[in-house]
């Protein structure tokens, strides 16, 4: 068992272990006001996000994967928790019902840049790999989250900067929100990145050179 912000937390093989993103996406999560809200966690992976939605006296929080592993471990950590979670199966707004609309979104979508833009189907890359771009669910994301907000709804979602922070702003401004970087921290480059070396440089943001990485959480809110 691990503990990360004092949430107790057991996850499968292949489950996304939370890490710098999702940490900066809490942080960015523990600034909003989520007394009453209904809260959707997006790739929730381990439920953590979740978890700590819960924490924060919103009226429903709802967690959604496509990974049966990780709604598995998602379930289990909620009720470790004793947290208010429903815990749903599919792919992103798919596995939700018409019509239902929230406060607050986080998302935490892999993100990394791969060789290919065929997702995999299984497996710990499932929780990373996003195509050559690594925009391939942010896209959908980012396309399909504000009609899903309610009015004065925020939507948070973290990424890295190699992906392009300003395609995500003016994919979420041309839907009308009001769209600002709400956190970012540089990091030491992780091993991953490391061996993506080639793909990340021929995306023209990142050189093999650099020893760091930047992560951003974008903040989109309804008017």
């Amino acid at each position: 068992m691990a503990r990360v912000n004092d949430i107790r937390l057991l996850y499968l093989p292949s489950v996304y272990f939370p890490g710098n993103d999702s940490r900066l996406l809490a942080d960015a999560l523990a600034a909003e006001s989520l007394k009453g809200a209904d809260v959707l966690d997006l790739c929730t992976g381990s439920g953590f996000l979740a978890i700590t939605a819960a924490k924060m006296e919103p009226r429903t929080v709802t967690a959604v994967d496509i990974s049966l592993r990780a709604v598995a471990s998602a379930k289990v950590n909620v009720a470790l928790n004793r947290a208010r979670v429903e815990v749903r199966h599919g792919h992103l707004f798919d596995a939700l019902p018409d019509g239902a609309r929230f406060d607050v979104i986080v998302a935490n979508p892999p993100w990394v840049p791969a060789a290919a833009d065929d997702l995999p189907g299984g497996g710990i890359a499932r929780a990373w790999d996003a195509g050559r771009t690594g925009r391939t669910l942010l896209d959908r994301i980012c396309a399909q989250a504000p009609s899903r907000l309610r009015p004065g709804g925020v939507l948070l979602v973290v990424h890295g900067a190699v992906c392009g922070t300003e395609d995500t702003d003016t994919t979420l401004t041309a839907q009308g929100l009001d769209v600002r970087v709400a956190a970012r921290r540089v990091l030491p480059l992780t091993e991953l990145l490391r061996e993506r070396a080639t793909t990340l440089a021929e995306l023209g943001s990142w050189g093999p050179e650099e020893g760091t990485y930047e992560l951003v959480v974008m903040r989109g809110q309804q008017s």
